[in-house]
């Protein structure tokens, strides 16, 4: 069925040939009047067929929302290198859905295919029995974002998101600024052959993490050397060609694989290549016998990832307790911490 907007229960009730009346008294599961087996399955398939889902906002409107927010990710939580990276977003939400008197919903399964979870699950959105959601995840699915928009479906994204069908309300932490903060660091410090190893991958945050070093590196009239790729070696190798005395990297395991090969041949980090992090520890990225044997102070920026979920709560209970939930989209950048850690030699006598 094609829709230009929230199903309603009108349309429900013409697909299954019966009155809305009817329609409510199937959803609300009442028993004042008898519903016969047959037209109970013809309701229940036309709401399927439709994808119909309450109406949050009329709800919400008439004074009986849910105070329910839901917390959806792509990826699983709780496997462990999954939940260290998630747990300070969890926090965040947790500590602000309290704060602000709403509970929390987790949806966490059926909806995966091909190995990613999915809003939609035989045609419905499952977030519907929330009043809103806050959505996470690196593998977005950008048609499941399109059709939450057309619905005018309240929803935050923790992490910069793009969608064709229109803006997208987001939290995200500030990549590009705190990617040229690093680039700075290192160019008060006398390097001048400064070089990005980039990620294969191409989201929001790798491009502004680009972004930031482009901007840098276009500043001081310098050319931009990235490197992409995700084999240690090649890029080692490609890093020697360039003659580069500093990269940035994307992540630690990519540091500390690039810090193994340094030295066996012969040299150090940073005495002879400084490597600056784009950000902190993430454990579900990690590459498998990367680790170096003692942990670096890697010069890098912490990401503020409590922080991010605080205020994806505060944008979503804005949008909920206003009176067009659902139709205002804002965007919020968040500043990263830098840490000057050790693994940028000065080149200034």
């Amino acid at each position: 069925m094609e829709r230009s907007g929230r199903v309603t229960q009108v349309e429900v009730a013409r697909r299954a040939g019966v009155s809305q009346a009817m329609v409510s008294l199937v959803l609300n599961g009442s028993d004042s009047v008898r519903v016969t087996p047959e037209t109970r399955r013809r309701v229940e398939d036309a709401l399927r067929e439709t994808g119909y889902s309450v109406d949050v906002l009329g709800r919400r409107l008439r004074g009986k929302a849910n105070r329910l927010l839901g917390v959806f990710t792509y990826e699983s939580v709780f496997p462990s290198g999954s939940a260290d990276f998630y747990v300070p977003f969890l926090g965040g939400i947790e500590e602000e859905a309290e704060r602000a008197g709403y509970d929390l919903l987790l949806f966490t399964s059926p909806g995966r295919r091909e190995g990613r979870r999915h809003v939609y699950e035989a045609g419905g959105n499952r977030l519907g029995i929330a009043d809103g959601s806050i959505l996470l995840g690196r593998h977005t699915d950008r048609d499941e974002l399109a059709r939450l928009l057309h619905e005018r479906f309240p929803f935050v994204f923790i992490g910069r998101r793009e969608s064709p069908a229109g803006e997208v309300s987001w939290v995200s932490a500030d990549y590009a600024a705190a990617t040229g903060d690093l680039y700075e660091l290192a160019w008060s410090r006398g390097h001048r052959r400064i070089g990005l190893v980039g990620l294969a991958e191409s989201n929001e945050a790798t491009v502004d993490r680009r972004a930031g070093y482009k901007r840098a590196a276009r500043a001081h009239r310098r050319r931009a050397e990235i490197i992409d790729g995700e084999d240690p070696a090649e890029v080692w190798s490609r890093i020697q060609d360039l003659d580069l005395t500093m990269v940035l990297v994307e992540t630690v395991p990519m540091a500390e694989a690039l810090t193994t090969l340094v030295r066996a041949d012969g040299k150090e980090v940073p005495a002879d290549l400084s490597i600056g992090v784009l950000g902190d520890r993430d454990p579900s990225q990690a590459l498998p016998s990367t680790r170096v044997g003692e942990e670096l102070p890697w010069t890098m920026f912490h990401i503020p990832r409590r922080e991010m979920g605080v205020e994806a709560v505060r944008l979503l209970v804005d949008d909920l307790e206003s009176r067009t939930a659902g139709e205002g989209r804002r965007q919020v950048l968040l500043p990263c911490e830098l840490d000057e850690g050790a693994t940028i030699r000065s080149l200034r006598s």
